[in-house]
């Protein structure tokens, strides 16, 4: 094995490229623009219809304007099995491709015990009935829930 030249260690025979700058961070992606109310209502009553056709129990819509910024609408509905939810996100997102709002893939998050669908301004969460209850949706978001302003 070959000695090093005096004067040069390992640290000066470093390639330049072990200098070279971070890479970027990757950019956040940010939301388009709130759909008017009107172009809102339109989804939220196709997504309804859906779950009403597919026998989902206890649809609730919730209006959570100025108190959730990631959504102004709410539908919570529940499917006895399986097998009834997956059909009943799978129409949902059928019907709002229907009504013109084409989802991404990732729009749709699954679980065991619920699915949830992103549509924008519009948040779908299908629940199995010991999830529903568990989770309360309806007391965290429902009219009865507190207020933004009682926490001031």
């Amino acid at each position: 094995m070959a000695k090093a030249p005096a004067g040069k260690t390992a640290a000066a025979k470093a390639p330049a490229a072990a200098k070279a700058p971070a890479a970027p961070r990757p950019t956040r992606r940010t939301r388009p623009p709130k759909v008017t109310p009107d172009r809102l209502a339109q989804l939220v009553e196709a997504a309804r219809k859906s779950l009403e056709d597919d026998k989902a129990e206890d649809v609730l819509v919730l209006d959570v304007t100025g108190r959730a910024d990631y959504a102004d609408r709410l539908i919570i509905a529940t499917g006895l099995v399986d097998r009834q939810i997956q059909a009943m996100a799978t129409h949902v997102v059928e019907a709002l491709e229907l009504a013109g709002l084409p989802l991404r893939r990732d729009a749709v998050q699954a679980s065991p015990d619920w699915v949830l669908i992103d549509a924008l301004d519009l948040v779908i969460h299908l629940f199995k009935p010991e999830a529903r209850a568990l989770y309360g949706l309806e007391r965290m978001w429902g009219p009865d829930s507190p207020s933004p302003e009682a926490g001031s």
